[in-house]
């Protein structure tokens, strides 16, 4: 038997959850309208504002890790460790917390991948450039594979250091983000 998950170091959990791109699967929106119905049951009784499908499983044609990405926007007011308590008490587990942001995910197993992996993106309304990227790059399929070709690029490189390989597409992302908000304005 081994390591349980909380026990392992990032190395480890890098080496037990490596990088890796697969082609687009539409069972991706599939997985995500799963996920929306759990969470927005799981959270009935609290003032969320928004369930989203984002991430590069959210961009259509393009290679994405294996894995839907899901942001939760809950009012300004709610108490975002309580929300965040109740997804952990069903299942979720905590990746990270930071001010006004808390990553959990779902599908991590000590022996790796389940068949269905997540990540949630608890925030608070309005922090959501996300939305802006996913839908430029939908809507500019030509920057979309421009995109695909730099996570291709980076695959091999950081497929075992998570951080690195997030870094490294930082400045594409804010190049094209800025330019969806500058568009779209404030739709969001």
């Amino acid at each position: 038997m081994g390591k349980e998950l909380s026990e392992m170091t990032l190395e480890e959990l890098w080496d037990l959850f490596p990088i890796f791109l697969v082609q687009h699967d539409d069972k991706w929106n599939e997985y995500y309208k799963e996920v929306e119905y759990t969470i927005t049951e799981l959270l009935a009784g609290y003032p969320v504002k928004r369930i989203s499908h984002i991430g590069s499983t959210a961009i259509q044609g393009i290679w994405a890790k294996n894995i839907v990405d899901v942001m939760v926007e809950i009012s300004e007011k709610a108490d975002m460790e309580e929300i965040a308590h109740i997804l952990e008490q069903n299942g979720f587990i905590r990746m990270s917390a930071k001010t006004n942001r808390i990553s959990l995910n779902k599908g991590y197993t000590k022996e790796g991948f389940a068949d269905k992996v997540y990540h949630i993106h608890l925030r608070y309304s309005g922090d959501n450039d996300e939305l802006y990227f996913h839908n430029y790059l939908n809507e500019h399929p030509h920057i979309a594979k421009e995109y695909e070709a730099v996570k291709l690029e980076l695959w091999k490189k950081y497929e075992h250091n998570r951080d690195a390989y997030t870094e490294a597409k930082t400045d594409f992302i804010r190049q094209w983000t800025t330019e969806a908000r500058r568009i779209y304005g404030d739709i969001y």
